[in-house]
């Protein structure tokens, strides 16, 4: 006869609540046997999203930017060295308003190092440099919608 576990290992929870703690990962989940522990966190807050107010204001000036901004992207879409966003989403080049911007024009910066953060469905996705290099053009501004594919920082 095998003898199941009538009780919860709190050791094992603790353990993986300190996997979580020195990896920063959000989740973890080990399975043995028949039994499945899932431990979790919510991710700290760590930026604020912008104020409705300026949404407005750069919805209702597109009318006289559309020249400005269709050159832009056009120009920068033909250059091979631009980060393309990979979901669509707003652009944050800071991690927090009014804090120091990620990267700025003429940093050189590592691969792997985030450039800025794309907030999608409420959650904050940092995008990494896709490759080591100096940082020639950044093609959005803070707090700007962005689309899929749209070319955000050129990398020389």
């Amino acid at each position: 006869m095998s003898e199941k576990k009538t009780g919860i290992d709190k050791g094992l929870i603790r353990d993986l609540a300190n996997i979580l703690n020195d990896t920063d990962l959000t989740e973890i989940e080990v399975e043995q046997e028949d039994l499945r522990i899932r431990v979790s966190r919510a991710a700290p807050a760590q930026y604020v999203q912008a104020p409705m107010a300026a949404a407005p204001a750069l919805a209702a000036a597109p009318a006289a930017a559309a020249p400005v901004t269709a050159a832009a992207p056009a120009a920068a879409q033909d250059n091979k060295n631009a980060v393309p966003a990979p979901m669509v989403g707003t652009a944050y080049l800071s991690p927090a308003p009014g804090a120091r911007a990620f990267v700025e024009v003429g940093a050189m910066v590592k691969e792997g190092q985030t450039l800025l953060i794309i907030e999608a469905m409420k959650t904050m996705n940092q995008i990494p440099a896709p490759r080591a290099g100096k940082v020639t053009e950044i093609l959005v501004s803070d707090a700007q919608p962005v689309e899929y594919g749209q070319p955000l920082i050129v990398i020389e």
